[in-house]
């Protein structure tokens, strides 16, 4: 029952970004099934396999490949979906964390959530790297394809 609830909230959540972005309302509802599925992965892998580094490098990469797909099945810009669908893969418990160490002078705790915060920061554009990587390959791949059929 209460992964249904963090489903919810995760797919709220990535909508009341999106308007406050301004999203297009045409792709708002497709937004939040990318953002629940990567969340889902990021869920899943921190929570059976591994840390939450990898969990958020592997939740941000399905991120990356499903707004990609939701770019092309929408005819829109691949940002509109990325963006908000981030919302709640990014660090923002970690940061708070840090102004908080770092208010009460506990400065070796604000060090180790800092550097928590930039390896969950470098997952994400890493995430993002792979999936862009792939989508290049897959592209590099259909246009030799379409030559080979020409030629």
């Amino acid at each position: 029952m209460l992964l249904l609830v963090n489903i919810f909230c995760v797919y709220l959540a990535t909508i009341g970004f999106g308007l406050l972005v301004n999203v297009p309302k045409r792709a708002l509802n497709m937004g939040g099934l990318v953002s629940v599925s990567g969340w889902l992965v990021y869920y899943y892998i921190n929570t059976y396999i591994s840390g939450y580094v990898f969990a958020n490098l592997f939740g941000t990469f399905v991120v990356g490949l499903l707004s990609i797909l939701a770019s092309r099945y929408k005819k829109m810009p691949v940002i509109i979906f990325n963006i908000p669908a981030l919302v709640p893969l990014v660090p923002g418990g970690q940061a708070y964390q840090v102004m908080k160490s770092l208010a009460i002078s506990n400065y070796a705790l604000a060090k180790t959530n800092l550097i928590q915060m930039v390896f969950i920061a470098g997952a994400i554009a890493s995430g993002f790297l792979f999936s862009e990587f792939l989508n290049q390959l897959y592209i590099r791949w259909r246009i030799k394809k379409a030559n080979q059929k020409k030629g």
